[in-house]
Order: C-alpha cells, then structure tokens, then sequence
C-alpha cells in the first residue's frame, strides 16, 4: 500500500482527496482486523464453553495425612487418606455455582439431586446460588426435586442402573432441569437418566457433578459442569458411601482395602 505522503499519489488525486481515500483504507484494515480479532475471541469461547473446566488430582496423588485434619475417630482406621479437604470442595463448589448463574441465569431450573450421595453437594451448591442471587444482577429462580439412583454393588459399579422415582420425571417435561450428582464413574448411570429424562421432553438439561473419576471403564460421557477429576480410586465421605458407611465424613478420603472387606455385605 502507498503511504499517504506518496507524491506521485498526491499529483494523481490531489491532497484533500489522496488523504480522504487513504483515511479510508486504513479504517478498512482496521475494521478487518477487529474483525479478525472478535473472531478468533469467538472460536475461543465457543472451544471454552464445550470444555467443562475442573481440577485435576493427579494419579499418582497420595492425599494427606488424617493426623492433619478432624476425621472421625471411629473411621481413623478404615481410611488411607484425605484426597480432598473439606475446604477446597466448598471453594470450588462455589465457583461451580457462579457459572451455572453465569450460564443459566434468568431460566427457571429445576435442580434434581441425585440421592443418597449428591445431598451434601446440592445443599452447598443450593446456597451458593441462593447467594449470588441476593447479591447479584443475574439471578437463578430455582425449585428442587429429587431421584434415586442405584449401580453399585460394595465397590464395584454394575451394568445394572436403579431408578427409583422415575416415575415422576413427567413432571419434567417443558423444564430447564439442571442435575446434580456427587461422582460419575463410568458414566452409564447417567446416560440411563439422561435417557429417561429426555423421553419425558424436557426444554433443556445441563449435569453438575462433584466429582469425575479418571478410568478405563467410562464411557466416555463428561457433565456440563465438574468440581474435579479424580484417579481410579474408592473415595468415600461428604455424603459419598460404602454401603451407607462414611457419609458423616467432612472429607473426600481414599478407602483402605481392609475397610471394603470390614464393611462388605
């Protein structure tokens, strides 16, 4: 491109309209590379928000010692560790509910726990939105329902899913539901729900879940929204149980070999 100050371009256009006509291209490039800029901002965010953000704890992560921290005596023998103090989980968990308001903010949302292990998320992830809705412009008008959900048998997750209240998940249908679950394993759990669920029409669903365990067993399903990523280990306590053992820890721990078999049926 001739520069503006080009003499020839000056004799050819004269210099009120050789300044006009490069004024004009150089608003032109700019345009072009707001453009290009909001653009390649777009892709971005577009990548960002099909990649649920979450915090990884590391395979090889041994957790720390119970001495650290207030475990239940009756436990202190059953379990090998904390993997995740109480909290980091109320910290991220708090992050969770800032972008479900972010993202779903001004939709009327269903929250549907999970039970028996997602009560203790969904009540903390509860009042972190109810929070941010008396503090914020953006606000989630929220009811609650609740499922049961059945797949393990002591340790072991079965190909064999347990819905108990299925039943009403008519009510669901025309609703922004939104459901919270403590761990996703091998994901078929939850594609059973989702598959019922969408069989009942509902206007649109997004999953929260706490936790997302690393194994070669998954189906390869990953939720909307994950508080952490966790190894292929039985981690018990904040409501999640081993045979309805360890749901009044305040802790994620790892289970100890020997408790499985102490607590086995």
């Amino acid at each position: 491109m001739m520069s503006a100050s080009n003499p020839l371009t000056h004799s050819v256009l004269g210099p009120k309209c050789a300044d006009s006509y490069f004024s004009r291209v150089k608003a032109q490039v700019a345009a072009a590379d707001r453009r290009r800029h909001e653009s390649t901002n777009t892709n971005l965010k577009d990548k960002h928000s099909r990649m649920a953000a979450y915090l990884e704890i590391a395979d090889d992560s041994k957790g720390h010692e119970l001495s650290l921290f207030c475990v239940p005596k009756h436990y202190e023998e059953d379990l090998d560790s904390v993997i995740i103090p109480n909290g980091l989980i109320k910290d991220r968990t708090e992050r969770l509910a800032r972008d479900i308001v972010r993202d779903m903010g001004g939709h009327h949302i269903v929250a549907l726990c999970v039970l028996k292990g997602g009560y203790k998320f969904f009540a903390d992830l509860m009042d972190y939105i109810k929070t941010l809705n008396q503090n914020s412009d953006k606000s989630v008008p929220l009811t609650v329902d609740f499922i049961r959900l059945k797949s393990y048998s002591n340790d072991q997750s079965t190909n064999c899913v347990k819905v108990i209240g299925g039943d009403e998940l008519s009510a669901l249908a025309g609703k922004n539901v939104l459901i919270v679950e403590d761990i996703v394993e091998t994901g078929k759990t939850m594609e059973t729900l989702l598959k019922l669920l969408n069989e009942c029409h509902p206007k649109m669903v997004k999953v929260v879940s706490l936790l997302v365990k690393r194994t070669p067993r998954s189906s390869g399903y990953r939720p909307d929204y994950i508080g952490f990523e966790v190894p292929d280990k039985f981690l018990v306590g904040y409501a999640l149980d081993y045979n309805e053992y360890f749901r009044d820890l305040s802790h994620i721990c790892i289970l100890s070999d020997k408790a499985k078999e102490k607590y086995k049926v």
